[in-house]
């Protein structure tokens, strides 16, 4: 599976670069991922001859729960699901839940920390998204010492695949933790699936994104700005506070390059902090 969703359908070279640069028109949601070792937890796992059978899954359609062993699901596959999950507020709780607005969706999604949220935002904006169910379903796997249990936090459908994905933050990782994450890779490869664990991300990266979703949504144009940005970046070369200063209306033109760079019609380099010397190049042909 192409797990690189980012790259395709995305025209105009960047400059020459060093290899360590990362333009926001062509990386995929995974490219953003810090680094994460969760292999040790296969160890424990029992996956001798037959564990597809002995594993099951259990997932919720709109008028039913369903169990299945985990050969079944490879045979016939999830067609209709729900959150297994509903996501509850109360007073002094430890994480802080939420519903996240994805625009590729153009619905709310649940989140149970911020660090889902932060997750969603990455999604949203490399993800090349079409469907996103949050605690998609509950898996029951043979572990070291017994039968366990493990909700995966997302599903995810994209144009190129389909992700099963983790959340948790890489110092709160602990070993039953890495067991259970080997347990949904193994499902997850079973099924054709991707899988990943997000425990962290690149730095300066959730930082752009997050100042650069506050445009995400429809701009109307009446000045007339974003062709000229657009022709001005073409040039190349051109640096933020560059572009916005070679339009009339500096101040306006600078929330016009916020909302070319999130639907990647423009790119920067998101291992940097975006700031008026971030180089902008061509992203998109087309929005």
């Amino acid at each position: 599976m192409d797990t690189k969703s980012g790259l395709s359908g995305y025209g105009g070279e960047a400059p020459a670069a060093p290899v360590d640069v990362l333009w926001s028109h062509r990386c995929s949601w995974a490219d953003l991922l810090a680094p994460v070792d969760v292999s040790g937890g296969r160890a424990g796992l029992d996956l001798s001859p037959g564990w597809e059978s002995r594993w099951s899954v259990t997932w919720r359609t709109t008028s039913e729960e369903l169990t299945r062993s985990v050969e079944e699901l490879v045979r016939y596959g999830l067609r209709e699901f729900a959150p297994m999950r509903v996501f509850t507020w109360r007073r002094e709780q430890g994480h802080r839940p939420g519903l996240p607005f994805v625009q590729s969706t153009g619905r709310l999604h649940g989140a149970e920390s911020m660090e889902e949220a932060r997750f969603l935002l990455a999604l949203d904006f490399a993800g090349e998204v079409t469907e996103v169910v949050s605690q998609p379903f509950r898996m029951r796997f043979g572990g070291a010492v017994r039968e366990r249990p493990h909700t995966p936090d997302y599903l995810v459908r994209t144009r190129t695949g389909v992700w099963l994905i983790d959340v948790r933050p890489a110092e709160l990782i602990f070993e039953k933790d890495r067991e259970s994450f080997a347990a949904a890779a193994e499902l997850a490869r079973v099924c054709g699936w991707g899988f990943a664990v997000v425990g962290g991300w690149l730095p300066h990266t959730m930082m752009t994104l997050d100042w650069l979703s506050s445009r995400r949504r429809p701009m109307t144009d009446p000045l007339r700005l974003e062709a000229t940005l657009l022709a001005e970046a073409a040039v190349g070369g051109r640096t933020f506070g560059e572009l916005a200063a070679r339009t009339p209306f500096p101040p306006v033109a600078r929330a016009h390059l916020l909302h070319l760079l999130w639907h990647r019609r423009l790119g920067l380099d998101l291992r940097v902090p975006l700031g008026d010397g971030s180089v902008i190049v061509m992203g998109k042909v087309s929005p």
